[in-house]
């Protein structure tokens, strides 16, 4: 097997596939030689709470993410997907199973944020946010996570955050539930570890995704009272790099965690993000 092809054989499954650091890694998965299935939720899909901030592709990007796959010479499924209910995350599963009998690779990149302080916060804001990040997580890897202790081999990774570890006033839920999937992973690492599974979550800051532009114009337009492209261009100006973190960076790290001799790598928080605290 060529180096560029090592994952030749496995299946990936990658939630918020469709767009931002998703798609990057199920790009690069696919890149390395894996079958990929990608699962989003779509404009108009699940129920919304007030305040939540999120990215929604379209039936279109699904469909592209889909080509991009295969235009790499391996298998891909595309489909509608919502972490938060467990009969989509099931059928999301089953459909991989159907297709490819198993999931080697589990990548967890659906996500959302809200800006708001504890004083005020509406609880189905605060619940929306963690059942998405967090509960979202645990759905996809109670699923597949079985399957990879079964052919002692697995590669669990979660997308947490900078915010993981840093605090900020209007970002509680955001924060509590990265560090839930930070927690998470780690025990999820040391039950897959005598197993040959790894568990890791990367950490990114910034990243220059449709959903990170959006909840940056938020923060502008309603707490600092900026024009938006102006205060972009100031959080790359305060960046020690001088920049935003890419997506194909994640998809890079996401696709190295993969290798035969990263599985030392595991119950890590990787963090990501040019020197920058959050």
């Amino acid at each position: 097997m060529s180096q560029e092809k090592y994952l030749k054989n496995r299946v990936a499954l990658v939630t918020g596939g469709a767009s931002g650091m998703g798609r990057a890694m199920a790009l690069a998965f696919a890149e390395a030689g894996a079958d990929v299935v990608v699962g989003s939720l779509l404009t108009g899909g699940g129920s919304k709470a007030p305040g939540e901030l999120v990215y929604l592709p379209g039936a279109a990007e699904l469909d592209r993410i889909k080509k991009e796959i295969e235009a790499r010479g391996v298998r891909a499924i595309a489909t509608n997907l919502d972490v938060c209910s467990m009969d989509s995350v099931q059928a999301f599963y089953d459909a991989t199973i159907k297709a490819f009998g198993k999931v080697d690779i589990l990548a967890n990149a659906a996500g959302i944020s809200a800006e708001q302080t504890i004083c005020g916060h509406p609880d189905q804001l605060w619940h929306k946010v963690v059942d998405v990040n967090v509960n979202g997580v645990y759905r996809t890897i109670k699923l597949c996570l079985p399957g990879m202790i079964e052919r002692k081999w697995g590669r669990i990774i979660n997308i947490a955050s900078t915010a993981a570890s840093v605090g900020a006033p209007a970002s509680a839920a955001y924060c509590a539930s990265k560090a839930a999937v930070v927690g998470l992973t780690r025990c999820v690492a040391l039950e897959g570890a005598p197993h040959g599974v790894s568990c890791n979550a990367i950490s990114p800051g910034w990243v220059q995704t449709n959903f990170g532009k959006i909840w940056m114009v938020h923060i502008a337009e309603t707490a600092e009272g900026q024009n938006k492209d102006e205060y972009i261009q100031e959080i790359k100006q305060i960046n020690p790099q001088k920049r935003m973190i890419q997506p194909e960076e994640i998809g890079a790290i996401a696709a190295f965690l993969c290798r035969e001799e990263a599985f030392g790598i595991t119950m890590q928080d990787i963090t990501i993000s040019a020197g920058s605290l959050w």
